[in-house]
């Protein structure tokens, strides 16, 4: 037996934090059935012993600047141990900054606009040896840093986007080794979410009407002693540095002539933030380089613009290599398609997506380091082809992938990966909706539609921890939740509003699911508790009899994106979407109270979804199972959460499968039904009727995107037409003014919740994969598929073939784990940790099981 993984907050190494950490661990082991019968987890002088793997918090002491040792013996059932170690570190805790918010009081920036970045300096010398040197640093704005020429860290966008009024990271960085005996630190402060133009509006000073760095480095020396150089009014500041211009929608410029010479640098300023923000230790995930990609083809525009065609969507920037004259400007235009050869940046809208760079006189490299861009073509003007050399950097949160899923279909793969690639091009910090326009908001109603396909392609843990707290922060008074957060100048008012609001429930439930750690479902049950009562507030509003549990008020989006009607219409579908969601809420918040204690409040909430389960029956319903307003997601929710029963759902499915064939085969649902369509069928007995939706190939479907080269998810399935034109005509207006068309946005790809769980057939059915279930479902003309994940107890997989009627599969069981598996023929069998091969003979429906 041996410790395969050990984490602290989900990091195997270099955790800083202000907070108690929580500690996990998975095992392997060769012996069948072995499981976890104890452990002893020490922390320096505090030890606990436990017979949990995951969730396990340090109860000790923490004193600031601390190097703590954790170590984890365990004893598996079979009498094997197994050890392992690692340390974090503490930060700041609660300790007084000794540095000093500065700025350049004299910068302004007009409305609608980002600023010119802000560079900040200080040089100072050491005169004996270091020992050990890190700096601590945050900003409001977007900052970077470089020590003595050499850039400080591996970050993107720090401090990260949080809700600046209440919570703000500060990064840590080890810097021994990039100090000298002269020593030169410059900070590069661009408005970011703080400062700069955001959203479709433009709005810009939303938290900071300029830009402010705090930094302090700690130095210790070789003799005991110590030094901090802290931000104060002995720092320079200029604006005339080589970053000319940085903000998200329209890129950057840089002057690459521009040095530290020849820049006007005056004392800086001492500011302070608006508000009075808890600055915290990183407690979620850099965005960092994930990968590079080299172009697939180059071509010529017929404009005369170079094209680069990366062969991917994604969110990142360019990185250039190329051979300059002094002055010679090279432009870098980017964009998701290509129409009649040209990039199309209609559909941006108005961001520009441009990066432009100024060369000095020989080889040099270029990529942005303060902005992002969603693209998969990039434009390039100003330098000969045979004088640049082109690559992309892929940019987003560090997330651990933890889930994979293949089949004998290859239009299904593709499928997959325009669902991962989805999801890493909008996990830039914080969930966005879409990276290439002007919006790269936090969403609210995407995420709880993709949320649990995400938590099987990605450990979200962190992730979802540094989000949850900004919308607990922001969570209104009377327990509405914002539709974007952090809310930043998004203009709707926070209220309480189905789906979009339900996230703070559907998120951290799915991610409890996939992780097992009750953690996140303890922080975040105050929020939702308090969402219910303002959906249970607002049903009742000017309502009587069971209308007191039709919520109605006061908005939702309805079936937003819905392939039919007009962004009014789906709005009015609301109560529909509202009432089920609900329902939904109240069982899972049930389930929650019960892991957590609250016996009485989980009957109440089970009281509540009974009533509202009733209401939707009686008022939506002719009590047997027909709509009296009859459109294919309002079946589609009361199936999927357990709403019918008996003959009713008989004729609900009926229903359904009605509304599929007179649309000729497809789906007419948006975001609120999208992710569960297919699980109404399936599980209703109607596995042919998912399979041939899920396998359709003209629009609105899945394939459809892939078939049009699409290697992301769209917004609309008619993003693309089949004629090869956009469709940018305006929701609201119905004109063609750019409107709504996001080539990379991932809800839709909430589908392959149903591609891990009914294809390959696995499904958590206890926190963690600690119990789980492997029940394939055949059709669609299959004939392999496998799902492999990542728990928190180690791999868990299913991999099944279908040939000449026999039917094999694989699965494997990690450590401490049991699963059921239920084969096609009807049989179920359970087991603990192992690998298994299951076989049976669909004709004759006998079957037998070997243990491998």
């Amino acid at each position: 037996m041996k410790i395969t993984r050990l984490t602290l907050d989900g990091l195997e190494s270099g955790l800083v934090t202000d907070e108690h950490p929580t500690i996990a661990f998975a095992l392997a082991s060769d012996v069948p059935g072995e499981a976890l019968a104890s452990a002893r987890v020490h922390v320096d002088e505090w030890e606990v012993d436990t017979d949990r793997q995951v969730g396990i918090v340090y109860g000790g002491p923490l004193a600031p600047y601390t190097e703590y040792s954790v170590r984890v013996d365990a004893t598996g059932t079979s009498g094997e141990t197994a050890s392992a170690a690692t340390t974090f570190r503490t930060g700041r805790l609660d300790l007084p900054w000794t540095g000093r918010w500065i700025t350049d009081a004299a910068s302004e920036t007009p409305k609608k606009q980002s600023p010119v970045p802000m560079v900040f300096r200080r040089r100072f010398s050491l005169e004996k040896p270091v020992a050990r040197a890190w700096i601590e640093a945050t900003a409001l704005g977007v900052y970077e840093l470089d020590l003595n020429g050499g850039k400080v860290g591996d970050d993107y966008f720090a401090p990260g986007f949080t809700s600046y009024a209440h919570q703000l990271q500060y990064q840590t960085y080890e810097v021994t080794d990039q100090l000298g005996d002269t020593n030169e630190l410059i900070a590069t402060v661009a408005g970011g979410w703080a400062v700069g133009s955001f959203t479709f509006a433009r709005k810009n000073k939303i938290y900071a009407d300029r830009q402010g760095l705090l930094a302090e480095l700690h130095i210790e020396f070789a003799d005991g002693t110590q030094r901090v150089v802290a931000t104060d009014g002995d720092w320079e500041v200029a604006t005339d540095g080589p970053v000319r211009m940085a903000e998200w929608y329209d890129g950057e410029t840089v002057d690459a002539r521009v040095t530290t010479a020849q820049m006007s640098w005056k004392p800086a300023s001492e500011t302070r933030p608006r508000a009075n923000p808890r600055i915290l230790a990183q407690y979620g995930p850099p965005v960092r380089v994930q990968d590079t990609f080299t172009p697939v083809e180059v071509t010529t525009a017929p404009s005369g613009e170079t094209v680069y065609d990366f062969g991917q969507n994604f969110a990142g920037v360019v990185h250039a290599r190329l051979r300059g004259r002094d002055g010679q400007t090279v432009v870098f235009r980017h964009a998701e398609v290509l129409v009649e050869g040209e990039l199309f940046v209609k559909s941006l809208r108005t961001a520009k997506a441009t990066a432009t760079y100024t060369c000095v006189e020989g080889d040099q490299t270029y990529s942005p380091k303060q902005t992002y861009m969603g693209f998969r073509y990039v434009g390039v003007t100003g330098i000969d082809p045979a004088d640049l050399e082109l690559t992309a950097l892929v940019l987003h949160s560090d997330l651990r992938r933890t889930g994979s899923f293949t089949s004998s279909n290859e239009r299904l793969n593709k499928l997959q990966s325009a669902i991962e690639w989805g999801g890493r091009s909008n996990f830039v910090d914080i969930p966005t909706d879409c990276p290439q326009r002007d919006e790269r908001e936090g969403w609210t109603g995407d995420y709880a539609a993709f949320a649990t396909t995400a938590s099987f392609n990605f450990d979200m843990t962190r992730f979802l921890d540094k989000w949850l707290r900004d919308m607990a922060s922001e969570q209104g008074r009377g327990g509405g939740i914002p539709m974007v957060v952090p809310r930043s100048g998004n203009g709707f008012p926070v209220m309480a509003t189905a789906m979009w609001g339900d996230v703070c429930i559907l998120a951290p439930w799915a991610e409890y699911r996939a992780r097992g750690d009750l953690g996140m479902l303890r922080r975040s049950y105050p929020m939702m508790t308090k969402f219910l009562g303002a959906a249970d507030w607002w049903s009742k509003l000017l309502s009587i009899g069971d209308r007191r549990h039709i919520w109605q008020f006061p908005f939702h989006f309805g079936d937003w994106t819905s392939p039919d009607g007009s962004a009014k219409e789906w709005i009015q579908k609301g109560r529909w979407v509202g009432t089920a969601f609900f329902a939904h809420s109240c069982g899972i918040v049930a389930e929650i109270a019960d892991l957590l204690g609250e016996p009485a409040d989980a009957a109440r909430y089970r009281a509540l979804q009974s009533d509202i389960v009733r209401a939707y029956r009686a008022v939506f319903t002719d009590g047997a199972g027909t709509l009296k307003n009859e459109f294919q997601t309002a079946y589609v929710l009361p199936l999927h959460f357990g709403m019918t029963e008996g003959a009713e759902t008989e004729r609900m499915v009926e229903n359904l499968v009605h509304l599929i064939a007179e649309s000729d085969g497809h789906l007419r649902t948006g975001f609120p039904g999208t992710p569960y369509i297919l699980f109404a069928l399936s599980d209703n007995g109607r596995v042919d009727e998912a399979f041939d939706l899920l396998l359709q190939t003209s629009p609105p479907s899945w394939l459809y995107m892939v078939d049009a080269g699409g290697t992301t998810i769209w917004e609309r399935w008619d993003a693309l037409r089949p004629d090869g034109t956009v469709n940018t005509i305006d929701l609201q207006t119905g004109k063609d003014t750019g409107g709504m068309v996001s080539f990379n946005h991932y809800a839709a790809g909430a589908v392959g919740d149903w591609l891990y769980t009914r294809i390959a057939g696995i499904e958590p059915t206890s926190g963690g994969y600690r119990t789980f279930r492997v029940a394939p479902l055949l059709g669609g003309g299959l004939t392999s598929a496998e799902a492999v994940v990542e728990t928190p107890y180690g791999h868990a997989s299913s991999s099944w073939t279908l040939a000449d009627d026999v039917f094999t599969l694989r699965v494997e069981v990690p450590v401490s784990t049991s699963c059921t598996v239920v084969m096609p023929d009807g049989s179920e069998r359970t087991s603990d940790s192992g690998v298994f091969t299951y076989t049976c003979e669909l004709g004759a429906l006998s079957g037998h099981v070997a243990h491998t």
